[in-house]
């Protein structure tokens, strides 16, 4: 089976959300803290959405951060209602841990690149052909995708399940993203099939135009999230997920970063070290398309007025409202379980070393 067929090939990109002047932006911020309170609803935003989105949760106390992460903190948050400002996934998994709650997100078309590149039916052939492998899949996918699953896992903790499973015997399916597969494979050994897809954003970097950039600041450090092509992972002071990186920019003396990863992440990493000069790795080079940018077309979709229609326009809730048939649900539910408790696992046995 030739994996790469199910990339799409032509895209099409959405529009960003209503681009508002300053004096709507607080309107529509005020009266969305309003009908928050209301509704006894909170807004929690991945690290890749515009700053206003950022902004408004942390104002509204909401959350931000990673997909798992803004999963995690709806299901132990007392809100009825959460807001998941990010793509559909995102909305899926908050459905899957959390069923009892109300989720919506400000767009159902908010679509992740890694999700249309993994199909739900053609990766579950692809699985029954090869039975005796453990599927582990990342939280960018749908939730029928991880149904199939045996394990899902998050950047921050791939490397280290994938050596779990590999120090048992165990061989893998790795779903979607090819490059942070290639990485895991290198760094771990394991013998892993990889699904091919990629993320739009991540695979516009590129190393040549990235050395150059180096060459001009020799003394930054290089983030580089692992869906990025080998050849930038590379050239990296530090990989890591969007908390890992978050995490080393507070910690690393460097006064200069160069980041490799979804330009939302700048509102985080601003407060997290606003002394230090924050520079975007570039996108253009040889073989660049640019058609991304760093900045994800779909989490652009998330704004003001969106979410504010979000939880007013009651007329509409199927345009809004995240819905998972109960049966994956639960499927997918057991595969997020085992990602939870080896996480906690995880951490327990860091905090003893």
């Amino acid at each position: 089976m030739d994996l790469s067929q199910f990339m799409p090939k032509d895209l099409v990109y959405p529009k960003a959300a209503v681009s508002l002047t300053e004096e709507e932006k607080k309107d529509y911020a005020d009266k969305i803290a309003r009908v928050l309170k209301e509704q006894n609803a909170a807004v929690i935003a991945h690290y890749y959405c515009n700053d206003d989105v950022q902004a408004l949760a942390e104002s509204t106390g909401g959350f931000i951060g990673d997909s798992l992460e803004m999963a995690k903190w709806g299901k132990r948050s007392s809100y009825d209602k959460l807001i998941v400002c990010g793509v559909r996934f995102m909305g899926e998994t908050a459905k899957i841990l959390s069923p009892e709650k109300t989720i919506l997100m400000s767009t159902l078309s908010a679509e992740c690149s890694l999700d249309l590149g993994c199909p739900a039916k053609e990766f579950g052939e692809f699985c029954d052909q090869h039975p005796d492998r453990t599927v582990v899949v990342y939280a960018n996918t749908s939730a029928a995708v991880k149904a199939r699953a045996d394990w899902v896992v998050t950047s921050s903790i791939a490397v280290e399940l994938v050596e779990y499973l590999h120090s048992r015997g165990e061989k893998i399916i790795w779903a979607p993203d090819r490059h942070l597969g290639s990485y895991i494979e290198r760094i771990t050994g394991a013998d892993m099939l990889r699904w091919q897809a990629h993320c739009i954003v991540h695979d516009e970097f590129k190393a040549q135009a990235l050395e150059k950039l180096i060459r001009m600041y020799p003394d930054a450090a290089v983030l580089v999230h692992p869906e990025s092509p080998a050849s930038v992972v590379h050239m990296a002071t530090v990989v890591g997920s969007t908390s890992q990186l978050l995490k080393a920019a507070g910690t690393l003396p460097h006064k200069q970063l160069i980041v490799a990863t979804d330009s939302g992440i700048f509102y985080k990493l601003q407060q997290a070290c606003p002394d230090k000069e924050l520079i975007i790795a570039p996108t253009q080079g040889e073989g660049a398309t640019c058609k991304s940018c760093a900045h994800c077309p779909w989490m652009a979709m998330n704004g003001l007025k969106e979410i504010y229609e979000a939880l007013t326009d009651t007329a509409n809730t199927a345009k809004h409202e995240v819905m998972v048939d109960e049966d994956i649900r639960v499927k997918a539910l057991t595969s997020l379980n085992r990602l939870l408790e080896f996480s906690d696992k995880l951490n327990q046995k860091k905090q003893f070393q």
